[in-house]
């Protein structure tokens, strides 16, 4: 148990660290364009259809139908 535990804690520090360095730090690019090491748009698109899939599962596991 605390060994998923640690690697929860670890994905949780990885992804948090990625997303402060981008949110604090300046732009090198052409006229201040920010260079960010993760496109955050894409991963919230892809947070969301995982969310849908996990809901969808879900409601087939309990025989509930969709909302």
């Amino acid at each position: 148990m605390r060994f998923l535990f640690g690697i929860v804690v670890g994905i949780l520090l990885t992804v948090g660290s990625a997303y402060l360095f981008d949110v604090t730090r300046k732009g090198e690019g052409p006229n201040g364009a920010d260079r960010q090491i993760v496109n955050w748009d894409v991963v919230q698109a892809q947070l969301k259809i995982l969310s849908g899939n996990i809901q969808d599962s879900w409601s087939r596991l309990t025989g509930r139908k969709a909302e």
